[in-house]
This record gives C-alpha cells, sequence and structure tokens, in this order.
C-alpha cells in the first residue's frame, strides 16, 4: 500500500515510528497524489545550452535566460521562481536547495538547507516520552526550517551570475499576472490533500469555495507570489529576510491556529548559506572510450552522494562476474548494498557543524578498503541484519536514526555553453510542505517548508545516546538529496570533461533513482533518457522490505527475490529525474516521463 492510496484517516494515524512495512513505503514515497502517466518522451538534443526541470515553463524560462546571455546560475533562478510557482507543492522560495556548480575552473557545492530555530529544542517531535505523529507535526509552523534557498541563490548569483538580479525575476513576475493553466498532477495532488483545506490562504488560491480544486486547465494567476517577486527582484534578498515579509512569515509560523512553531525574525535574519566543496569518488564505468569516472556531488548535510558512493563501491567490489542490469542477482546485490548504506547513514550522517564524521572526513564512508569489507557481507541469500560499519581510524559514538517518511523535491539540470554547468535540487519537504501559503497579499503567495521533520523526532536512542541526526538549534537537517555531476577522469583521478549532470526528487527514494539510473547509463550501455525510463527498486532503511516500482517487473523476477528471502513490496515510485548527458559535440536532455518535466535547449 503506497501512501497515495491510504485514506486520510489512517494516514493521520501512521506514527513516525510506526509498523515497518507501511513506514518503509512512506519513507520512500514523496508525495500524496497519485501518479499521474504522462507520455512517453524521446529525450531532447541540442548542441550548446539547455536546461532540464519539472516543468516546460521552467525550462523555458530557463532557456530564455540562457539566450539573453546569462549563466547557468541565472538560468537556475528563473527556473527555482517560476517553479514555486507552476510546481509549489514541491519546491520554492519558502524552502532550500542543494547546488553543485562547475564554472570550469573550480567545483563549489551552496548548500542552501533550512536551519532549526534557535528556540528549538531536541525534543520538539516528542510527546509523553515517544514520536509524535508524522501527520500532526507536518500542518502548521512546529516543522517550518528557516528558508535558505533565495540567500542561496543570492550567493550563488553574487559569484557566478551575468544578469542582473532583477531580470531574473521577470519571467516568473510575467507568469505569476498573466496565469498558467492548472496541471494535472497539480490537480490531482490537491485532490488528495485534505490539510491544505485547513489553511484559508491556500484554499482561497487553489480550491472552489466548496472545496473542490480548482479543475485542470484552469488558468491561475498568483498576484501574491507577484507581487513577493517584485519586492525581492526591486529590494534585493534582504526584502524576504528582513522587514514585513519576513515579520509575515514568522507570524504565519508562531500564531498558526493548531500547531505554532518556533521561527523568529532572528531566525530569519541570521540565515546564512554554507558553501562547501563537493563530495567526489572515482569510478570504473563501461561507458564507451570512457573507463573511469569521478561522480561529485554533496557530503554531509546530505546523505545522497555518500549512500550512493557506497553502493557503487559495494557493487563494485563484488568478485562474481557482473550481472546482468536488472536480473534477479543484479537487483539482490544492490539492494543488500543499499541496506548496508542505508544502516551507515542512519548511523552517523548528520549536519558537519554538529556532527563528527567517522574518522573526522566524510570519504572516510567511501573507502576502497572499507567498501571492500562491506560487500562481504553480502552473499547470495538476503542477510538476516544490515548493521552499520566502523568506517574511518576515529570511533565516533551515536545511536542509529529510526526510520521516518521522506518526501519532497524537484530537480534541475542546466549547461550554459560557456563552460559551466549545474545540478541542483531543491525542496519543501512534504507535498505542500507546512501547509502554511504566505502572501503580502490577499490571494496567493508561496508555500513554507515542513524540513525539520527530517530531523530524527527520537533525539536519542532508550539508552541516551545521542542520534546524530537530532534536532538541535541552528542546525540542518540530513537529506537524501542527491543532485550529481559526473566527469570523464584519468587513472590519477584528475577530472576531464564533463559527462551528466543528473539528480532526483523522492524522499529516501532519491538515492535509488539516482543510483540505479547513472549505473544504467555507466553500465547498461544507456542513455540518460533510457536509463531514467527503467524501473526503480530500492530500500527505505536497512531492514526494511525490498520494494520494486508496482506493475514494472514480472512474476519471475518478483519470486526469485523472495527466494533470495526478501520480502517484496510493489508500490508506485514516482520519481522524478532530470538529466543532462554530453552526446558527441553537444547534448542530450533527458526528463522521467513518471511526471511534468521537459529539456528546452538549443
Amino acid at each position: 500500500m503506497t501512501h497515495s492510496t491510504l485514506p486520510f484517516t489512517a494516514r493521520w494515524g501512521v506514527r513516525a515510528a510506526c509498523v515497518l512495512l507501511l513506514c518503509s513505503s512512506l519513507a520512500f514515497a514523496k508525495d500524496k497524489a497519485p501518479q499521474v502517466p504522462s507520455s512517453d518522451k524521446a529525450g531532447w538534443q541540442f548542441q550548446h545550452r539547455g536546461v532540464a526541470s519539472a516543468n516546460p515553463l521552467a525550462s523555458a524560462a530557463g532557456l530564455r535566460i540562457l539566450k539573453a546571455g546569462g549563466s547557468a546560475v541565472d538560468a537556475a533562478i528563473a527556473v527555482q521562481l517560476v517553479l514555486t510557482l507552476v510546481e509549489p507543492q514541491s519546491s520554492g522560495i519558502g524552502g532550500g536547495a542543494f547546488l553543485v556548480h562547475d564554472d570550469g575552473k573550480q567545483l563549489q557545492v551552496y548548500d542552501g538547507r533550512e536551519t532549526a530555530p534557535v528556540l528549538a529544542p531536541s525534543d520538539l517531535f516528542m510527546h509523553n516520552g515517544k514520536p509524535m505523529n508524522f501527520f500532526e507535526v507536518v500542518p502548521g509552523g512546529r516543522a517550518v526550517g528557516v528558508p535558505g534557498l533565495l540567500r542561496m541563490m543570492a550567493l550563488a548569483h553574487k559569484q557566478h551570475g551575468k544578469l542582473p538580479w532583477a531580470s531574473l525575476f521577470k519571467p516568473a513576475i510575467e507568469l505569476a499576472d498573466k496565469g498558467f493553466t492548472m496541471s494535472p498532477r497539480l490537480y490531482a495532488q490537491l485532490k488528495a490533500e485534505a490539510t491544505l483545506l485547513k489553511d484559508p490562504q491556500s484554499v482561497a488560491y487553489f480550491f472552489k469555495p466548496n472545496g473542490v480544486p480548482l479543475p485542470v486547465g484552469h488558468l491561475l494567476t498568483n498576484p501574491g507570489l507577484s507581487k513577493t517577486y517584485q519586492m525581492i527582484a526591486k529590494q534585493g534578498v534582504d526584502a524576504f529576510y528582513t522587514g514585513p515579509l519576513a515579520q509575515t512569515i514568522v507570524n504565519r509560523v508562531q500564531q498558526h491556529a493548531n500547531n505554532p512553531g518556533l521561527l523568529t525574525m532572528g531566525d530569519m535574519q541570521k540565515y546564512r548559506p554554507e558553501v562547501r566543496e563537493a563530495l567526489c569518488f572515482q569510478h570504473k564505468a563501461e561507458l564507451g572510450d570512457t573507463k573511469n569516472v569521478q561522480i561529485c556531488g554533496v557530503g554531509a548535510p546530505s546523505s545522497g552522494l555518500i549512500a550512493m558512493g557506497q553502493i557503487f563501491g559495494m557493487l563494485s567490489a563484488q568478485t562474481r562476474p557482473s550481472e546482468e542490469w536488472l536480473s534477479v542477482d543484479w537487483l539482490h546485490n544492490y539492494n543488500e548494498a543499499a541496506r548496508l548504506a542505508f544502516a551507515d547513514r542512519a548511523q552517523y550522517v548528520g549536519d558537519p557543524a554538529f556532527v563528527t564524521a567517522p574518522g573526522k572526513d566524510w570519504s572516510s564512508m567511501l573507502q576502497p578498503a572499507y567498501l571492500q569489507q562491506r560487500a562481504s557481507l553480502i552473499s547470495s541469500r538476503r542477510m538476516a541484519d544490515a548493521p552499520a560499519g566502523k568506517p574511518g581510524s576515529t570511533a565516533v559514538s551515536y545511536a542509529p536514526m529510526a526510520d521516518q517518511p521522506e518526501y519532497g523535491t524537484s530537480h534541475i539540470s542546466i549547461v550554459d555553453g560557456k563552460g559551466n554547468a549545474l545540478s541542483m535540487t531543491t525542496t519543501i519537504e512534504s507535498g505542500f510542505g507546512a501547509r502554511i501559503m504566505v502572501s503580502p497579499g490577499p490571494r496567493g503567495g508561496f508555500l513554507l517548508n515542513n524540513q525539520l521533520t527530517d530531523f530524527s523526532f527520537a533525539p536519542t536512542d532508550a539508552n541516551g545516546t545521542p542520534v546524530a541526526n537530532r534536532l538541535q538549534a541552528g542546525k540542518r537537517p540530513r537529506s537524501s538529496m542527491n543532485p550529481v555531476l559526473v566527469y570523464a577522469s584519468d587513472d590519477a583521478g584528475q577530472r576531464g570533461p564533463l559527462l551528466i549532470s543528473l539528480g532526483s526528487p523522492g524522499g529516501a527514494g532519491i538515492i535509488h533513482y539516482t543510483s540505479q539510473s547513472l549505473w544504467a547509463m555507466l553500465h547498461g550501455g544507456l542513455d540518460a533518457q533510457q536509463a531514467i525510463k527503467q524501473p526503480h527498486s530500492g530500500i527505505a532503511n536497512a531492514n526494511g522490505p525490498l520494494m520494486l516500482e508496482a506493475t514494472r517487473f514480472n512474476a519471475a523476477t518478483v519470486d526469485g527475490l523472495k527466494a533470495r528471502g526478501h520480502e517484496v513490496q510493489q508500490i508506485e515510485m514516482s520519481s522524478g529525474l532530470q538529466a543532462i548527458q554530453r552526446k558527441g559535440e553537444g547534448w542530450h536532455g533527458a526528463a522521467d516521463p513518471r511526471r511534468e518535466g521537459s529539456v528546452s535547449g538549443d
């Protein structure tokens, strides 16, 4: 049973520490709407510059900026501003993002992850000694973190922008004023979303007076968001973090009727993004003439690249011959490796400003010798228990984080034809975030995140040992987001030309969606669009069931996995992968047929 098929009364009663089978599905899903089938996609070819995003209007806005002389960062800002309008359920200026950027000279990670309010206690999501219900926590102010997206984009623009800040807002302002048509996916998610009806601002914008969502094809204008954008375009990013708009955000959080939060003006004013070194690992590929690649992305507080690197390392360390793509052998080995990676993820990964990495270096979790040792635990049968390992020479002591639902996100990949490329994953967490719409006007606006639910609800285990990803004031929650840039590489590990920009939404499933699609490109002989179409599998926690994408695997595969000892669960997995891949002298763009994404390029 997927999250999307649960009746509302059942969803409301699900605990964060709930029955393993159900919670595994919830943690793997990313929104509450039924999957909206879209037409198959053949991929896009372009020569110089292009944008892959979750919506055609957003991709077109990004290409418009590139054609005007903008950089990849300029285009990403324009794309994100449009996504806030046309895909409000997944990302927006009320949330956060990770951006991996390459300007041909240096590779940087921009961390715009939300932070916990300074007044937030570590037991914010505990009641009578037990974790609260996830859907009790989400609607309202309690789970709202300090939005980081806009300050992150402003910093990236300061360093890599070519066009004036205000010009990047024009496509989104025009679209908000003229209107866009309600898409099938947005309509389906609104129809499945009951708690949004408790927010008057959202009701006035998305719904008819009788509580039914506005129909597919309805021309939807957003004067509140237009006014917000005009303020930020004219006054700069401080218009969001200080003054009347920031006070409106704080008021909506603190004064929520049912579930008030702790966000303050001080939290808003003090937020700063981080610029980090990219985390990279080497991998031997089977990609034409390219035998070695370097895969680069975001380290802690994200677990995405670390888990991907561990999975790739363990699969590469297998002594048995290479298995056929998506065979029972490959699926078994992949998911056993994923279980071991997720055990390490639960034990160690958190905000590096608060959490000590194993061996005082996150790359210790990616060392070949360590992954060889971890791979030795994989046999032809499902292991009874997938334990965390002991990477690095310096021991750290944390309790493993219990399984919790994870949702959200959208992804953007861009190359600009001038040596700049990026991969950016962006989110407000759960579909429609905290179900709080903010606006300086009477109708429309943007939604706030519920990102604090990515922290462990329980700050310690039963023995009082702290969880690495526990909630702490000013801390950034652990993420599964995994925006990656993939390069050709020599034997010495020197990066060559960019080959691929890739990422996906999907909660904890992001790790599987990106890992499996990239593996298919590097080892299966598939181009990006073919790889993205492939059926998904995965696990949501180290010792939960193996999940297969519903209707995509035959009975023999299911029976073969069960014979290996796996408990198999078939669920919808509506990933939203976007990719740009080098192809000869040009580029190949790809967008997931499970969603409404597209590529614009020239």
